[in-house]
């Protein structure tokens, strides 16, 4: 196996799991949202284990994300949460799919699909309070649930939002988002248009918005080891983090005062140096961005990465390290030892966000299952 490699904990991703269903309590269910491959984890055993932990849900983005789902006999109700061209909607209903749906057009597409493959879709209709992406304005939700309602094909089964900002040390925003939902519900209600599932919350409601939580939710980030916020605080729940990027030493080679390393020359020694150079790239999801300002850990140390990071491989500084050898293990994310590299962190070297950083682990990395449920 290539030594570049990242570990799943699929025991932690259940243990994350079992945690959003006691934050969701009774009467609430929980969807995993495992849209991107389960944000790169592999979407199949991150499916398996998290139905296994309690979810009664998942979520993916696009129809085509489901295909596999269904292939390896997953069952259970999977809502496709972005929006979808109208040559996707065949998908929906030949893999019996839960839809959002943003405007009646892209309903009536969908219920005449349903009519073709003999199904009548479940829809969700998605209300923009605040988020300005997708999503019926408040004010319409009534016309066009009543448009839905008329469809032969499809019937609406859940009226959902998504928050701008709920991972926001001020949830104000957040709370006027759920004032906004909560009054677009009660105009259905008047009207006598029922909808049983109400849902609102992602991870960061989950943990920071009770009031958020309604009849299901959709939690994403924190079922893979990372808190909305970034970095874990002492005060938020405790989650385990998921996944291990690892590789190996492929070569050492000294690096006399004044030399440069990698493309650039953006880095050039100060003093004799020992430099190992590893087999992962930004292609394998070591950011650029980590040039001259990340670190791994190699025998329980961390170690600066030196020079540009190249699509396929990565230097470091290995001089300080006593008895460093080809073939040792080197840690882009995760613990070694008592040390510990998060991808929280590796998202704040980089200027952006740890589901950034999880999203572009690459697809020639090999997924390692670390426990044996799940694991195919």
């Amino acid at each position: 196996m290539r030594p570049t490699r990242a570990e799943i904990d699929l025991s932690a991703i259940a243990a994350n799991v079992a945690l959003a269903c006691r934050l969701a309590g009774p009467g609430t269910e929980v969807m995993a949202v495992v849209k991107a491959d389960a944000y790169g984890h592999g979407a199949v055993p991150v499916a398996r284990t998290a139905l296994d932990a309690g979810a009664t849900w998942l979520g993916v983005a696009t129809p085509e994300e489901a295909i596999p789902l269904r292939g390896a006999g997953i069952a259970s109700r999977i809502l496709v949460l972005g929006p979808i061209a109208p040559e996707q909607a065949d998908l929906v209903a030949a893999h019996d799919l839960d839809q959002c749906v943003s405007d009646p057009g892209q309903a009536e597409v969908l219920s005449r699909a349903g009519r073709g493959g003999g199904r009548v879709l479940a829809l969700h209709l998605k209300v923009d309070t605040g988020m300005g992406r997708v999503g019926v304005q408040p004010r319409d939700v009534r016309g066009a649930a009543e448009r839905i309602r008329a469809l032969s094909s499809v019937r609406l089964v859940g009226l959902m939002t998504h928050f701008a900002e709920a991972e926001a040390e001020d949830p104000a925003f957040a709370c006027e988002q759920l004032v906004r939902f909560a009054e677009a519900a009660r105009d259905l209600a008047a009207a006598g248009i029922p909808v049983p599932i109400r849902h609102a919350a992602n991870s960061a409601a989950l943990l920071f918005l009770p009031e958020a939580r309604l009849d299901l939710v959709r939690p994403g980030i924190m079922l893979y080891g990372c808190h909305p916020r970034g970095r874990q605080h002492p005060a938020q729940p405790m989650l385990r983090p998921t996944l291990r990027l690892r590789t190996a030493i492929s070569q050492i080679h000294d690096v006399a005062r004044g030399e440069s390393v990698s493309y650039g020359r953006t880095f050039v020694a100060p003093r004799d140096l020992t430099v190992a150079t590893l087999p992962a790239g930004y292609a394998d999801g070591v950011g650029r961005l980590l040039s001259n300002r990340g670190h791994v850990l190699i025998r329980g140390r961390r170690v600066p990465i030196v020079g540009r990071v190249c699509m396929d491989m990565t230097m470091v500084d290995v001089t300080d390290l006593p008895e460093v050898s080809v073939g040792d293990e080197a840690v882009l994310i995760g613990r070694q030892g008592t040390e510990e590299i998060s991808a929280d962190e590796v998202a704040e070297v980089q200027g952006t966000i740890s589901y950034e950083v999880l999203c572009h682990i690459g697809p020639r990395v090999p997924r390692v299952y670390l426990s044996p449920s799940a694991s195919t």
